[in-house]
């Protein structure tokens, strides 16, 4: 039982990083989708060889988030294989296999249902938010050094999925000023590029949104649902942004 617990402690702490690993690439203008395929895919060692690897090779930060991905994979991995082969080879183990078994798959689904929770994402994506903007400077450098990007503003790309709280919308009925969000283009499912919005322009399923603005507000964005909290999160977001126009003010010197 001891391998076993083992190997689900192994797999729980390879999802806990590869999610950390997520909302870091995010922080450095990644989408999440984007953040999170290469996350996983530097952790495995499996699929690294997409065309939006260069993106994440070419930016110094993304770079070392990624070898430290393939560092710690690696080690995971080996000791995910060890756990497995002494759940089912030991000697001396009075459980009998299929108790095992059913342990083994039981656990298993457990962290599947911990993975796929998007009560568990939200949580913990304004944990890491946190613990990143108290103990890290993760910067988009590349654009920093063009648009003189400073604070907590940052350039970033937004994956549209069905049930978020912008899809079907206009960006005038999403109001996404008011909450200090700035649309500066969007690219359609087809490869359709508006580089100039207007507020009759409907987001969509699998558009991808370019976006400008606090980096906070753009993450609260992309975690919001369609619905009534959806709408109350909205409101509260355009409270936020008063308020840090309100400070923003009384700071500027004229």
């Amino acid at each position: 039982m001891i391998a076993i617990l083992s190997l689900l402690l192994v797999v729980f702490l390879s999802i806990l990083i590869t999610r950390v690993a997520t909302i870091a690439l995010t922080h450095t203008g990644l989408t999440r989708e984007s953040a999170k395929f290469q996350a996983r895919s530097a952790f495995s060692g499996a699929g690294f060889t997409t065309s939006e690897s260069e993106m994440v090779v070419n930016h110094p930060v993304r770079r070392r988030i990624v070898l430290i991905l393939i560092l710690i994979g690696n080690a995971g991995i080996v000791a995910a294989i060890s756990s497995l082969i002494l759940t089912f080879v030991r000697q001396g183990d009075s459980t009998t296999l299929t108790i095992r078994i059913v342990v083994l798959v039981t656990g298993i689904l457990g962290l599947w249902a911990f993975a796929s929770s998007r009560w568990v994402d939200r949580w913990l994506s304004r944990t890491v938010d946190a613990l990143l903007k108290r103990h890290t400077d993760l910067n988009v450098t590349d654009y920093a050094s063009l648009l003189h990007l400073t604070g907590e503003y940052r350039l970033a790309e937004l994956r549209v999925e069905k049930d978020d709280w912008i899809d079907g919308l206009t960006l005038a009925e999403a109001r996404l000023r008011d909450e200090g969000i700035n649309v500066l283009g969007i690219k359609r499912a087809d490869g359709t590029f508006l580089g100039n919005p207007t507020g009759e322009t409907r987001a969509h399923n699998r558009d991808s949104l370019v976006l400008y603005g606090r980096i906070e507000a753009i993450g609260e964005l992309d975690r919001r649902e369609k619905g009534f909290r959806g709408d109350i999160e909205h409101r509260e977001a355009i409270k936020e942004q008063q308020e840090v126009l309100s400070d923003e003010a009384q700071k500027d010197p004229e």
